[in-house]
């Protein structure tokens, strides 16, 4: 079944839900846009990688679950009698601080001839819109980008968090921004309500190009429906919560969607 929501669905913006939708999502954008663009494009998932220093607590926490990192924290048994003794280096430094990855996948349209970035297609996580370390790293790469050559698609399904410093953005619970190299600094914003079905959006290539669509709407559907969701997604409530009018109308719909309602 499709998702019972017009548009986006509130339920999927959870912290519990959203990193599954994101990376089936991307898949599946990645696979719409293939079949549009060979033989002349390739289409491929990369990663951002962002690095967190953790302090020992943290680090305590991080190793819960993992017993391998556990045996190795153990002493040594003791020497049997006649091993050798080791010998004592002549420095003592120690291993570098717990570090904990992040990776968030985005996609790239790359020309086969040469591998050109063209286009790069983000659909944006709550660390790229929660003020910290994170965000301030993915800022700089999105300035980057903006900077280079290529086409950016940034797809912000989520409610909560600061949008990207795009310029008069206007009113809207999600966005689509399209930013076309020689059209910059103006940019296509594609605002949407809550009630209001996601948008069919360009991405743009080299001249000359047909360019490909992507129906998120549609994505979303297939998404929801090979996932399985609504077996499981309606047992909590949004996030962030909606206002009442909302909530309400949200609420409502969830009850007809849940198989167990």
């Amino acid at each position: 079944m499709p998702s019972p929501f017009p548009g986006m669905n509130p339920y999927l913006e959870r912290h519990d839900m959203w990193a599954d939708f994101h990376d089936r999502l991307l898949v599946e954008l990645s696979n719409t846009l293939i079949r549009q663009v060979r033989p002349h494009y390739v289409v491929k998932i990369e990663e951002y990688v962002y690095l967190h220093q953790l302090d020992d607590e943290e680090a305590d926490r991080e190793r819960v679950g993992r017993p391998d990192l556990g045996v190795m924290a153990h002493r040594p048994p003791p020497l049997a009698n006649g091993a050798a003794a080791l010998l004592d280096a002549p420095a003592v430094g120690a291993v570098p601080p717990d570090v904990e990855s992040v990776r968030i996948p985005y996609l790239e349209v790359r020309d086969r001839a040469d591998r050109t970035l063209v286009t790069a297609i983000e659909v944006l996580s709550p660390s790229n819109k929660a003020s910290g370390d994170d965000r301030n790293q993915h800022v700089v790469e999105w300035r980057r980008l903006l900077a280079s050559s290529a086409n950016v698609v940034e797809i912000d399904l989520l409610r909560g968090g600061e949008r990207m410093p795009w310029v008069d953005i206007p009113p809207c619970d999600y966005l689509v921004t399209v930013s076309r190299r020689e059209e910059r600094p103006r940019v296509g914003f594609w605002p949407v309500r809550l009630r209001d079905p996601l948008p069919v959006i360009p991405v743009p290539l080299r001249p000359g190009h047909i360019e490909p669509r992507l129906d998120l709407q549609t994505l979303l559907h297939k998404v929801y429906d090979d996932a399985g969701y609504e077996d499981h997604l309606y047992e909590a409530l949004p996030e962030p919560r909606l206002p009442p009018p909302d909530d309400a109308w949200a609420a409502n719909i969830a009850r007809t969607a849940s198989p167990t309602a």
